[in-house]
């Protein structure tokens, strides 16, 4: 089985070496994954400077390349360039920090398995609990998953979000769920620049929302593993009817 890894940290990170490592013994792994880390580039492609690819590894079940693209722009390459057979899976991770709730709109981790489901191949995005240990049965989950992805399918469209705690090999078990609610406060820290003109880090600190039980962000704070399906179409369905009523003749 040939299976495409990716991730926003950057071919360097340790979580996505990790994952290609382990996966290796078990399938043909291509590593395309970008040259720096990309973090919350969302869904972002290249189209004003050229793209370029360096093979970094090729040993026995694993190749490893880097780009100076974007993670939606690494899937691209892999399927179009990359790879010679398709691959039978995309994975995107693993990251070093949750992608819970409403981050995952900014996510490139997210945005780089929303990019494989686009072209049509069963995807997962993976992350870690911040600065976490991956465990041998964290990894052997993970197995378990690709290999029921692969053999019973995603619906068109869709693609597993996948976040795991730190709680070593102690989890409680899996949750499905649905997306959480996420936002933040006090987001842009003002400083001084030698030359005296302002300038903005982006920061700020989580708000704890209200998220109902079954959410993502319940889920992993319990100490589960949370694996929630996610689609391409954005529509609001449910508004499209009032909309309708509105005024709006020309």
């Amino acid at each position: 089985m040939n299976v495409l890894l990716t991730n926003d940290d950057g071919v360097f990170s340790d979580g996505i070496n990790q994952l290609a490592g382990f996966l290796k013994d078990y399938y043909n792994v291509v590593v395309v994954a970008p040259d720096r880390e990309r973090s919350a580039v969302g869904h972002a492609i290249t189209m004003h400077k050229p793209l370029r690819i360096k093979k970094i590894k090729d040993d026995d079940n694993i190749k490893i390349f880097y780009a100076n693209g974007t993670p939606s722009d690494c899937v691209k390459l892999g399927i179009d360039v990359v790879m010679d057979k398709k691959p039978d899976i995309i994975i995107s991770g693993i990251n070093n920090g949750f992608n819970l709730g409403t981050d995952v709109l900014y996510s490139g981790t997210v945005s780089a398995a929303m990019e494989g489901a686009i072209n049509g191949y069963p995807s997962i995005a993976l992350s870690l609990e911040a600065e976490a240990k991956l465990s041998n049965k964290a990894m052997l989950y993970i197995k378990k998953l690709i290999d029921n992805v692969v053999q019973n399918g995603l619906p068109k469209n869709c693609l597993l979000n996948v976040n795991i705690p730190n709680v070593g090999s102690g989890f409680k078990g899996i949750k499905i769920t649905k997306l959480g609610h996420r936002n933040y406060t006090e987001n842009f820290t003002k400083r001084i620049d030698p030359r005296g003109m302002d300038y903005y880090w982006l920061a700020g600190k989580v708000l704890e929302n209200a998220n109902d039980e079954d959410s993502d962000i319940i889920a992993v704070k319990n100490g589960f593993i949370s694996i929630t399906p996610i689609q391409l179409d954005l529509t609001m369905y449910s508004f499209i009817g009032n909309l309708k009523k509105w005024d709006m003749s020309i």
